[in-house]
Parts: C-alpha cells; sequence; structure tokens
C-alpha cells in the first residue's frame, strides 16, 4: 500500500498537465511525482471520449500500479471521460481539473457571465457547463478551441497568428459580455498572454492549476499524506512519445530544472 513517502502520479495528454504539476512541486516541495504525458496520442479532445477513456485508463493503471498514493488527472478532457470511472476502479484518491476552475470562475465574476474555453472533447462532454447550471446566479457560454493545443504543442505562444486565431475563437464570448473566462484546458496558461489580449484586461482568466492544487493539499492532509519534512523528493517525468521534444516542451512550463 502507497504511504507518504510514495509519490503522487499526474498525467495529461501531454505537456499541458505541466502546469499542474509545476504548482504542486511549488506548493509541496517534499512531495515525489511521478508525471506522464502521452504525446504520443496528443490531442485528446477530438477523439472520441471511450477512446480517451481507454488511453486514459492505461496511463492510470500505470501510475497506481507504480505505488502512487495519488492520481491527479491533469487533462480537462480526460475528466470529462474518465473521473468516474477513475474513482471507482482506484482505492487512492483521484483529483481534477475541473471543479476547482468552476469554484474559482464562480468566486471571480462580477456580472455572473462566464466563459468556458476548451478542447472539443470537454466542450461537447457539457462537464463544465453542467456543473454552472447548477448554480443559478451564472450563466455560462462554452467555446470549443481545437486549435490551441496544436499550437503549445509546437511551442507556439505568441504572434500574429495565434493572436488571429485567438481572436476569432473568443469574439463569441467577448459578444456575450463574460467577464471571466475559465481556460479549460491545461495547455491555455501558456497562451495567457494572448488569451489576455485578445479579450482584453478587464476579463479575468482562471487558470485551474492553483486550484487543483489547494484540492491535493487537502485531501492529503485529511488523510495524513503528506512527505515528511525532509523527504528527498524524486521527480520523474515521462512522456509515451519522442523524449527529445517532449523535455523541449517541458522546460517552457517548468523552467529548465524539471528533475
Amino acid at each position: 500500500m502507497p504511504d507518504a513517502s510514495s509519490p503522487i502520479g499526474i498525467f495529461d495528454s501531454g505537456v499541458g498537465g505541466l502546469t499542474v504539476a509545476r504548482a504542486i512541486i511549488e506548493q509541496l516541495p517534499h512531495e515525489s511525482i511521478i508525471y506522464k504525458g502521452d504525446t504520443l496520442h496528443s490531442p485528446y479532445g477530438p477523439r472520441p471520449i471511450a477512446e480517451v477513456r481507454e488511453l486514459s485508463i492505461e496511463i492510470a493503471d500505470e501510475l497506481v500500479g507504480r505505488g502512487c498514493k495519488m492520481l491527479v488527472i491533469a487533462c480537462n478532457t480526460a475528466t470529462a471521460a474518465f473521473l468516474h470511472d477513475a474513482r471507482e476502479r482506484y482505492d487512492v484518491p483521484v483529483v481534477e481539473v475541473i471543479r476547482p476552475a468552476v469554484r474559482r470562475a464562480i468566486a471571480t465574476t462580477r456580472n455572473g457571465k462566464i466563459g468556458v474555453i476548451g478542447t472539443e472533447g470537454t466542450i461537447k462532454s457539457g462537464a463544465y457547463q453542467d456543473l454552472f447550471a447548477v448554480n443559478p446566479q451564472v450563466e455560462a457560454f462554452a467555446v470549443a478551441c481545437p486549435e490551441f493545443v496544436s499550437f503549445v504543442e509546437r511551442g507556439i505562444t505568441t504572434g500574429r497568428q495565434i493572436l488571429g486565431v485567438a481572436e476569432g475563437y473568443l469574439a463569441p464570448l467577448q459578444d456575450e459580455g463574460v467577464d471571466t473566462l475559465v481556460l479549460g484546458c491545461t495547455h491555455y496558461p501558456l497562451l495567457t498572454g494572448v488569451i489576455q489580449l485578445a479579450v482584453g484586461d478587464n476579463v479575468a482568466l482562471v487558470s485551474s492549476a492553483e486550484e487543483t492544487t489547494k484540492d491535493v493539499i487537502r485531501i492529503l492532509t485529511q488523510r495524513d499524506l503528506l512527505a515528511p519534512e525532509g523527504h528527498k523528493a524524486v521527480r520523474t517525468f515521462e512522456s509515451t512519445g519522442d523524449p527529445e521534444t517532449f523535455a523541449r516542451l517541458a522546460k517552457r512550463f517548468l523552467g529548465p530544472q524539471i528533475g
């Protein structure tokens, strides 16, 4: 059975989940981590939900089998496809990225109009829309941004081309008058500058990384699974695809030291 010194397992369809990993490392420096990016099958967004579920099961089974004390699904599309099954399948706690972002958005909005952007899979699943619908004080508007992930995975996060794409995607949300925008994909924080430029400074951007980390801390504390002070953290970052491309992109998310 895993104990307090066991690693936290984190997985995503590619490098986007490293935004979550980075927040966990900053807040919990004593924790060991095994990160798995499924770059071989990235992006998950256009894939059928059933296929995303099968891909997620394969990676999550491996992480739990390697003794991880917690599983963090650091991918919105995988969360929408796999969260319910994961919580039934594994004895370790499972943390996801959608509910934390919804909580923060509801706390942030001033006019009750919230925009959500994500992959086709996440938006089609209705995962965000269903959670916002529970609160009658807010109105949610969702738009799929299918090209964003491929830009980030290629390392393109600035420039006129990506800005033009962003402006096209976000125009309907601006027309609705949203004052808060949920970045409903863990790749999107690397596009924060471009997205903010496209929507204007009066729109608050919500990323789930920090809120997800709060859930990680809360659950580990409740279950007495926080790594002890002085525990030497071992951090492993792996991908299912080309390791050199993954390492190059990982440095953009984590900085030069990813070990």
